[in-house]
């Protein structure tokens, strides 16, 4: 096991850590940066071709390709962190589905899928992984979105589940801090990642929401995914201890502007 590719102990260095939605965008970034922390991490996604991308090159990376959305997907995944890693010392809940559609337009096959994938995925797969966080005293990172906390037409169904995973983090950090497991959220803001395609826009559906998403960001920009999974690390770290139940927004100053 390599350590910190800074060279310094950060305290994560062969540390067990399980991220979903890790094929793409801020997950792989996520996975990349723990990994360059000296942990070892189990990369969770639907896709097993993307997933070979994101552990490409890097020992410390397991690819593991389940569906975090259906019945058995949580108990498949702590098994292979078990079975893979050892263990389970951090979770980092960033799988999601998201569908564009206005209220008149919305399907219920398509609401299903993202209340699945971006609300009970994390639940029940953090309610699976709750005795090896508890022996480890763990973290549970959860991935939100700065979207939630105004109007968002089309998002209706997206924001929802969001702000839902909000509450949760919240509640969860009450409820299992007696357990010495810690419980935070990140919500990013515009992020430079595939999921508009994933929502099913073309390119120039695409281009028009980041020219709306560059316009209401103060500082002119959408983010990096590496930015994003920069504070994820960090809230990890143990000089994070006392860091629980906050969501954080990294959403380069739109949640501030009126």
């Amino acid at each position: 096991m390599t350590g910190p590719a800074t060279g310094a102990d950060t305290g994560l260095a062969g540390r067990c850590v399980v991220v979903t939605g890790a094929g793409t965008g801020i997950g792989r970034a996520v996975a990349h940066a723990f990994a360059d922390e000296g942990a070892r991490v189990l990369v969770v996604g639907r896709g097993a071709a993307r997933l070979a991308e994101t552990a490409a090159g890097r020992p410390g990376i397991h690819p593991f390709a389940a569906d975090v959305s259906t019945p058995d997907g949580p108990r498949l995944v702590v098994e292979a962190a078990v079975r893979e890693l050892g263990g389970l010392d951090v979770l980092v809940n960033n799988a999601v589905t998201m569908r564009s559609a206005l209220l008149g337009s919305i399907e219920a096959d398509d609401t299903h899928r993202q209340v699945a994938t971006n609300l009970l995925a994390p639940l029940f797969l953090t309610q699976e992984a709750l005795p090896h966080l508890e022996a480890a005293k763990g973290t549970v990172l959860n991935v939100t979105t700065a979207g939630n906390q105004r109007g968002w037409p089309g998002h209706s169904v997206y924001g929802a589940t969001k702000a839902a995973l909000d509450f949760l983090t919240r509640t969860w950090a009450l409820e299992l801090a007696p357990r010495g497991i810690r419980v935070a959220a990140v919500a990013p803001g515009p992020v430079e990642t595939p999921i508009g395609e994933h929502a099913g826009l073309d390119p120039a559906g695409i281009e028009r929401m980041r020219e709306r998403q560059r316009a209401r960001v103060p500082l002119g920009r959408v983010g990096q995914p590496e930015e994003i999974a920069w504070w994820l690390v960090h809230l990890a770290r143990p000089e994070a201890s006392f860091a629980t139940g906050l969501v954080l927004p990294v959403d380069g100053g739109a949640g501030v502007v009126f």
